[in-house]
């Protein structure tokens, strides 16, 4: 995306699955080397630092090429030679999980300022001074849709409740597994939006391919806002999207935190628990636990209203223009 008076880069690593997505926002796109160390075994640790070497050398080159006045980061160790190379220049780092991983942690010390998605994110910091609540940032595309559109997206009837069940880009096998083992059940109440990921996709497919209009699956779906109009209620995991899109849509969530990673999808349920907006339902219980927690909730209006007014109270619509501007200031100063 270029004009006359600004121009952008954005860069990624190497086989990314980034690459996709930013062809479809036309935006200018590099790759770097890069690849973890933290966790990483010592057999695969010398090939994973030449990795990060090469990365370094290929962020000076860009830099070098592209002439930046200043550079936001959203964490990953991607950003870690790119951080290095450009360190001189002024870094915004977004943090968007309430708790930074150790790779926003290491950034943090090279950013002149630090944009957050919520303010409980400030006692994970020293220099608080250089943070600014912000709130996370929502993509316009998701804001087009009315429930109306939504629900003719789908063909699904208006007075039927529509549930939706997400495990990221990538899927979440234990929740994919509970859904299709309670589906029955499930659309003899409602209708269901089922986001599997690619991983899961054609058995997913095969199992449910006898049920009717009411079940809807996609292994990926870039129509987000269609589906999140349409939903009275998601079940998913707790990735940092959670605090940013559920809110702006007033939905009311059961979260399934990634259990095999480290806390921070369980930091960002709590938060969400705490201001009574989401429960949380554990992964291990997901099979036995997935459709009563849904039955219970669903046949309570009152709760289910007041979880939609919790979650809208924690919208933030204006979080990307406020995080366009810190970058603005911060390459004019």
């Amino acid at each position: 995306m270029q004009t006359e008076s600004n121009s952008l880069l954005w860069v990624g690593a190497e086989g990314g699955m980034e690459a996709d997505l930013i062809g479809r926002a036309d935006l200018p796109f590099k790759t770097i080397p890069a690849a973890g160390v933290h966790g990483v075994s010592l057999k695969k640790l010398p090939a994973n630092l030449i990795k990060l070497f090469k990365g370094y050398q290929r962020s000076k080159q860009i830099i070098n090429e592209f002439k930046p006045d200043a550079l936001l980061f959203t964490g990953g160790y991607v950003a870690i030679p790119m951080a290095l190379a450009g360190r001189k220049l002024p870094i915004l780092l977004y943090v968007p999980d309430i708790e930074p991983a150790l790779a926003l942690k290491g950034l943090s010390h090279f950013a002149k300022k630090i944009a957050v998605s919520v303010e409980d994110s400030r006692k994970f910091f020293r220099k608080k001074e250089r943070i600014t609540v912000t709130g996370y940032p929502i993509r316009e595309s998701l804001k087009k849709w009315n429930r109306t559109e939504a629900h003719a997206y789908f063909q699904f009837d208006p007075t039927i409740r529509t549930l939706l069940f997400t495990g990221g880009s990538s899927g979440a096998r234990s929740l994919n597994n509970a859904v299709v083992a309670n589906i029955e059940s499930l659309v003899e109440h409602f209708q269901v939006i089922h986001l599997t990921g690619h991983l899961d996709w054609e058995s997913v497919q095969k199992r449910t391919a006898h049920l009717g209009p009411r079940y809807q699956a996609f292994p990926y779906l870039h129509e987000m806002g269609a589906a999140y109009t349409a939903a009275d209620l998601v079940i998913s995991r707790s990735g940092a999207s959670t605090l940013g899109e559920y809110p702006y849509f007033g939905l009311p969530a059961i979260l399934v935190p990634y259990p095999y990673a480290w806390r921070y999808q369980k930091v960002n349920a709590d938060f969400l628990v705490d201001h009574k907006a989401a429960i949380v339902l554990e992964d291990s219980r997901l099979m036995t636990d997935l459709l009563p927690t849904i039955t219970n909730l669903m046949s309570d209006p009152a709760r289910l209203a007041a979880m939609r007014h919790a979650m809208n109270s924690l919208a933030e619509p204006d979080a990307a223009e406020k995080i366009t501007a810190l970058l603005y200031e911060m390459a004019d100063a």
